[in-house]
């Protein structure tokens, strides 16, 4: 007896998970008759974070949907803004994202990050606990059934992950009130309280600070303050609610 056979289109948005030959129209694909329809997705490759709706025969099914023979199903991408219920907007970047990481907390966002490779059970483990959006460009820690939610990092460019991000969960931007080292957020400070982290050039040339009410890091207006600022003002431009 021949295996069940469904026909599976992906959306555009969807084909950078998918081989080359799946990438335009729907194409064949044999069940088993038992999988669920997210199984099936995620055999394909498509991580279940990125598919807002799967659409069967025309109607909207869930991912626990058994698929049976003939049926046609459509993977349509997450809608944008992508709605994250139930907890204040909040990431968790893997070891390999530091740069998007340390721009979302200069904007304000709250943003954990880990620096060391902890791994994916620690990293799912975490999401869970903080219930903090996963962002990862690592299909198979996106893939774990105990995050809490997550997203794929399509681009390596830390310009477009930075834009694709704000893009997608258009988060509250409040910039310069996070500690890019650590998350924490930061508080006005006297060059006294912070005198013993400057240089003397710096002592002599600056008198607005802040410091992180964490780490205790300090902060004020120095050399790379004109490339932040920019990348600020693209982000306030484009994305400021």
């Amino acid at each position: 007896m021949n295996a069940p056979e469904i026909h599976v289109e992906v959306a555009p948005e969807l084909a950078v998970f998918v081989p080359h030959a799946r990438r335009a129209g729907a194409h064949p694909l044999s069940v088993d008759g038992v999988s669920t329809l997210g199984h099936v997705i995620e055999s394909l490759g498509v991580p279940l974070t990125e598919v807002g709706t799967l659409v069967v025969d025309g109607r909207e099914v869930p991912v626990s949907h058994i698929p049976s023979n003939g049926e046609s199903v459509t993977v349509r991408p997450v809608t944008r803004p992508q709605q994250v219920p139930g907890a204040p907007l909040r990431f968790l970047l893997d070891v390999h994202l530091g740069t998007l990481a340390r721009r979302l907390r200069l904007l304000g966002v709250d943003t954990a990050y880990e620096s060391t490779d902890i791994g994916d059970p620690a990293l799912a483990a975490r999401s869970a606990a903080e219930h903090r959006v996963m962002l990862s460009r690592d299909r198979g820690l996106l893939r774990r059934r105990e995050l809490w939610s997550g997203a794929f990092v399509y681009s390596t460019s830390p310009d477009d992950q930075l834009r694709d991000i704000l893009d997608r969960f258009r988060p509250g931007l409040r910039p310069w009130t996070r500690c890019t080292a650590c998350n924490g957020l930061l508080r006005e400070a006297t060059k006294d309280e912070v005198a013993a982290q400057l240089e003397h050039g710096t002592h002599r040339s600056y008198d607005v600070f802040a410091q992180c009410e964490s780490c205790g890091r300090a902060y004020w207006k120095g050399a790379h303050h004109q490339q932040l600022e920019a990348i600020v003002e693209r982000a306030l431009a484009e994305f400021a609610s």
